[in-house]
């Protein structure tokens, strides 16, 4: 493995690394490393499930089905913009023919990213801590797991109820045995948490930093507190009331249905509508697709037919629920593609 790390100007080469905000592909930058793999070595073997997006920077790779070789992807081209055969399960096995140089973005993450830019309506901006620290605290949200189990739909929701407050040090946010009522993410300082034994000795368990989040697990079992956390410097925390913690985690009232039922909708005189950047769109979609991205489906609902049923796609299924969410609201009658086009084999 080189110690090299990719800068935003080498990213944005790659779909659809380019539809990122330049504070997250900055983030996301500082996470990718280029790696090197000897020809003859496996990227991914068929059937693996492993969730990462896998791109090429040199040599050549080949994508295989069992022993036969299907088509060679060259570092630098246009084929090399797009991640190698993503679908999940993997289809193919990609296997390099030269030494290579690549790099590898676990998928779900930049999944979600893609999803908080494009679904609109707030700005990265406003919600950051309001100084000039180092981490960014909302890339660092996008990996957390309470994070990952709420709806997209539900995302520009979450941000308008979060209330952003200042704490000063030693400040206790939450005390053991206590009943839950916040969910908190910590924007600026650092935290340390502790935990009070029956013989009364209190024992440190972890510091938390910019972009932890605590106290999801009393709102989620109704159980009281079990450690307590202090402010161990001044800093600043954002918090979601335990209701809307627990409304924001129910799936909104979505249809998702299977690749058959999507081709029958279809068959039927339902429209395919893609909400992926036009660079993934163009590389793969389903036969008579139109798309549309997620951050522009606004402005397009006009030329949207009402009486129409659309049968919303995306990779994963994860901008497929809101741009599926917009649409609902509006009177459409959208349909998801379950697990996404990552799941099914589209030609």
């Amino acid at each position: 493995m080189l110690n090299t790390t990719l800068d935003n100007e080498r990213l944005k080469n790659f779909s659809p690394l380019s539809g990122l905000k330049p504070e997250h592909l900055t983030s996301l930058a500082s996470k990718v490393v280029i790696q090197k793999l000897e020809a003859g070595r496996y990227l991914f073997k068929q059937k693996d499930t492993g969730r990462h997006n896998v791109y090429l920077l040199t040599g050549s790779v080949e994508l295989r089905s069992g022993e036969q070789v299907l088509t060679t992807i060259k570092g630098g081209s246009d084929e090399a913009r797009h991640p190698l055969a993503p679908q999940i399960p993997r289809h193919l096995s990609a296997r390099a023919a030269t030494g290579i140089e690549y790099f590898q973005i676990d998928s779900d993450f930049l999944d979600i990213m893609l999803t908080w830019d494009q679904s609109g309506a707030f700005e990265v901006g406003e919600l950051q801590a309001q100084d000039n620290q180092e981490h960014d605290w909302m890339a660092a949200v996008l990996q957390v797991k309470a994070f990952h189990r709420i709806p997209p739909a539900n995302i520009q929701t979450l941000f308008m109820r979060m209330e952003h407050t200042s704490c000063m040090r030693g400040a206790v946010i939450i005390k053991q045995e206590d009943v839950g009522d916040f969910f908190y993410i910590l924007t600026r300082g650092r935290c340390l948490v502790t935990r009070e034994a029956p013989n009364k000795k209190v024992i440190s368990l972890a510091e938390l930093s910019v972009g932890a989040s605590f106290g999801e697990e009393a709102l989620l079992s109704d159980a009281r507190r079990n450690a307590s956390v202090t402010m161990l410097t001044d800093g600043a925390l954002a918090r979601l009331a335990k209701e809307d913690f627990k409304d924001l985690l129910i799936e909104p009232q979505q249809q998702r249905v299977g690749i058959e039922e999507a081709r029958q909708i279809v068959a039927a005189g339902g429209q395919w509508l893609d909400v992926r950047l036009p660079s993934e769109f163009e590389n793969q979609h389903p036969e008579g697709a139109v798309n549309v991205p997620l951050y522009f489906i606004r402005m397009k609902l006009d030329s949207l037919d009402p009486k129409r049923k659309y049968m919303v796609c995306c990779d994963t299924g994860r901008r497929s629920s809101a741009g599926a969410f917009i649409l609902s609201e509006r009177g459409f009658d959208a349909y998801i593609l379950k697990n996404g086009l990552s799941a099914w084999a589209f030609p």
